[in-house]
């Protein structure tokens, strides 16, 4: 092969790669974000109103947004960590605990709480409204602030449909020194699988518990109505003791409530799921 034709090849190859590395940066960008949610303005967009890069990614969730809020307004190194993988956050050299349960004593976040990060570094909350929007933004006397970066981290919450979630996370960066924007894209790189992992880790969490709850919910129900009831008619004289119907009417009705149970708890298990599944995809 002649050196000029291994030259024009060498120089697809690279031409190639850089494209396919500028689509794969873009498409990280906004993963799982529909054209609207990427232009649509969220909470927290003013903290930083003029960004060098913004983020956009979203997932949607099967369960509605009162069920999805407990586990975002927990995370934090502290708390429920960032619902990722273990690998992951060892990596990115976070020392935090995955949580699998709501905790109570987590609930009540307020703007000016700080949100750890790992040891030592931690994010303020501006803002906060249950079931909507939490927003992050990195303290004034943090090291990033005063090398001049802004940044904030939104998390807002869509109804969608009668019983579903679009959770959309948004990150806004502004820098002004170049050679600092060069070290946030590479950060933006790893970010991008703390943010998708966690996005799942809510997702799967915020989904099974509102499974169990609305299959508890309906064992409730179902058990309320086949509840028996005591015969309060009374009796003429010289009736007929009708025990043995009596006995068979009971019967029929455990039968019948078993039934009911059976069929409560294949709907239970399957619709939310479902639901949650197609629209978590």
């Amino acid at each position: 092969m002649r050196r000029g034709t291994k030259t024009i090849l060498w120089h697809l190859f690279l031409a190639g790669a850089a494209l396919g590395t500028a689509a794969a940066w873009r498409w990280q960008l906004r993963w799982g974000a529909t054209a609207a949610e990427q232009r649509r303005p969220l909470p927290g967009d003013d903290e930083v109103p003029m960004p060098s890069l913004q983020t956009t990614r979203a997932i949607g969730i099967g369960a509605p947004p009162a069920a999805v809020w407990p586990w975002v307004v927990q995370i934090g190194q502290d708390k429920a960590g960032f619902y990722t993988y273990s690998w992951l956050e060892r990596v990115a050299g976070l020392d935090t605990r995955t949580g699998e349960a709501v905790v109570p004593e987590w609930q009540r976040v307020e703007a000016g709480d700080a949100v750890a990060l790992a040891e030592g570094l931690a994010l303020k909350v501006v803002r906060a409204e249950g079931d909507r929007a939490l927003v992050l933004t990195a303290p004034t006397d943090a090291p990033a602030t005063r090398a001049g970066v802004e940044f904030s981290w939104s998390f807002a919450l869509e109804p969608e449909g009668p019983t579903g979630t679009r959770l959309v996370v948004r990150e806004r960066y502004a820098w002004s020194k170049w050679r600092i924007g060069l070290a946030i894209k590479a950060v933006a790189w790893a970010g991008f699988a703390v943010n998708r992992a966690m996005l799942l880790g809510i997702r799967d969490r915020a989904e099974r518990a509102w499974r169990q709850d609305v299959a508890a919910s309906l064992d409730d129900a179902v058990s309320d109505v086949l509840a028996p009831t005591a015969l309060t008619s009374p009796v003429r004289s010289g009736a007929p003791a009708v025990s043995g119907g009596g006995t068979a009417s009971a019967g029929g009705g455990g039968e019948a409530g078993s039934g009911v149970a059976s069929l409560v708890g294949e709907a239970g298990g399957t619709g939310p799921g479902e639901a949650g599944r197609n629209s978590g995809g």
